[in-house]
């Protein structure tokens, strides 16, 4: 049998699937955390400058004036004085850490689909939740820098292994539900971080507290096996079997016997492939098609999602509850894309494209509002619909992105695109300061991103209904097509007879 046969047979979502799941979904709280941890640690607080006469507590010298924090906040700025010409070492701060998410997402994404999912994924969070500590108990802003970056790197690795996990514990029917449920709880996540800064207002108390949850879940972590679609992938049909009796021993299917048929394209006898990496995203023809186009995807996305994020620190009046509706917002969009995505008539594709082509538009109408008008119908409530739109589209890329890769290389697929979309990530704090050239610029910027990125998103094809690869031989291989497209026939036929069962339900009624 096939492994998707197998799924069934164990369960494609049972009992202990869903702990799993509800494990991994979980973590993305303390993602959201670590990686909004930025927006409250380092927001400015009020001060004045003064011509320098007397020297006191809570000021600091520059040059022939001194500078007096007029509000009690404790950040990273208040500390280090990171203001005027220091202040752009705040934005760097962001920066490296989602420089360090690049440098992860290349490094740990090829690295997994080489040595399996499991050890990458626990080595990654075990360092994550080490270098926090290291953040929050920083002696100097270089010390802090440089472990922002260290936490986004092994943050890179540890949450793309993480998303992959969630859907390859379970079967591909699920895929869209767990894919959203993971990135819901992310903007979850960065409402209940707002919640906490409230709360905890000392910036290193707050570093401590956001980073704390991890060694909870590192712990509950351990336990996971390993992806049984990784393990069939390289041919270890013996240890994919065993992984899916203990799933169908945990789900209460008893432990059935289970005989997995070996993989197509593995060419050599310890079951690994020569066509695992990076290469294949280049010299694959149609692998290279799909990644040039996705990779300014999950840039757009990135760039607008956290820009628009990170605008909040930017909005006048209270901050935290700024970041807490940037989050909250986002909620919405989750159910929308569980409506939109599994429908016939709009797929992933077309959802996708419609949903950055909106968060453009609504980036475009904030410039011609007034950024202060009285009605509801502002500049900073259509900021908060760009963030909705770009939400669902980020949503819907991630699970898209995993279904047009096969499985021997999507860790090393997503990896790639994850990478750009650090880029967009590494920017996006800048994004917001551009207003200093003209108030419109970062919508601008915005606006022009997520127009473009939906009108390519077109040129992908739809995976809806349809199984996934893999291997990268049943990829282009005619034999497979021939496979999906009867099944999609099927599928279709099945629609169809639900339908009709649906309509001549109320006739027979009636006659009766």
């Amino acid at each position: 049998m096939d492994l998707e046969e197998a799924f069934q047979v164990v369960g494609e979502f049972g009992t202990y699937q869903k702990r799993a799941v509800a494990i991994l979904t979980l973590l993305q709280i303390y993602m959201a955390c670590q990686s909004m941890l930025i927006v409250l640690i380092g927001a400015a607080p009020s001060h004045t400058t003064e011509r320098l006469e007397n020297t006191g507590a809570g000021t600091e010298v520059q040059g022939s004036s001194q500078i007096s924090f007029t509000e009690d906040s404790s950040s990273i700025v208040a500390e280090w004085y990171l203001i005027k010409h220091q202040a752009y070492k705040v934005h760097l701060a962001g920066s490296l850490f989602f420089a360090g998410v690049l440098i992860g997402n290349v490094f740990f994404g090829p690295l997994s689909d080489r040595i399996g999912r499991r050890p990458v994924f626990l080595g990654a969070l075990f360092f994550e939740v080490l270098f926090g500590y290291v953040s929050a108990l920083a002696p100097s802003y270089e010390v802090f820098a440089l472990s922002r970056l260290l936490v986004g790197l092994m943050n890179g690795g540890m949450a793309l292994v993480c998303f992959v996990l969630t859907q390859e514990y379970v079967g591909k029917s699920y895929w869209a539900m767990t894919g959203t449920l993971t990135n819901m709880t992310f903007a979850v996540g960065i409402a209940l971080f707002a919640a906490l800064g409230y709360f905890i207002r000392p910036w290193r108390n707050l570093a401590m507290a956001a980073n704390s949850p991890g060694v909870l879940f590192f712990l509950l972590c351990v336990t996971l096996p390993e992806s049984p679609r990784w393990l069939y992938s390289r041919g270890k049909t013996q240890q994919a079997e065993q992984v899916l009796q203990e799933l169908a021993q945990r789900n209460g299917n008893g432990r059935p016997i289970l005989k997995l048929r070996r993989p197509p394209g593995l060419d050599r006898p310890d079951g690994s492939s020569s066509s695992t990496g990076l290469a294949p995203l280049v010299l694959h023809p149609v692998l290279r098609r799909r990644t040039l186009v996705l990779m300014y995807v999950w840039y757009t996305c990135s760039l607008v999602y956290y820009g628009l994020t990170m605008n909040a620190s930017e909005d006048t009046g209270n901050r935290y509850l700024s970041v807490a509706m940037y989050g909250l917002v986002e909620l919405p969009a989750y159910p929308l894309c569980i409506y939109f995505i599994n429908k016939k008539w709009a797929g992933r594709r077309k959802t996708m494209a419609s949903f950055l082509a909106c968060a453009g538009v609504s980036c475009l109408l904030t410039m011609i509002i007034p950024a202060k008008s009285e009605s509801w119908f502002n500049a900073t409530s259509l900021a908060l619909v760009g963030k909705l739109m770009v939400s669902a589209a980020f949503n819907i890329v991630y699970v898209y992105t995993s279904e047009l890769y096969p499985t021997v290389i999507r860790n090393a697929g997503l990896g790639v695109c994850s990478m750009s979309c650090r880029v967009g990530g590494i920017l996006a704090p800048f994004v917001p300061s551009m207003r200093v050239v003209h108030e419109s610029m970062p919508f601008t910027v915005f606006c022009l991103s997520g127009i473009s990125a939906g009108c390519l998103g077109l040129l992908l094809p739809e995976t809806l209904n349809k199984p996934v690869a893999e291997t990268l031989d049943e990829l282009g291989s005619p034999a497979y097509q021939r496979i999906v497209e009867s099944k999609v026939r099927l599928l279709e036929d099945e629609e169809e007879e639900e339908e009709e069962k649906k309509e001549k339900g109320p006739k027979h009624k009636l006659n009766g």
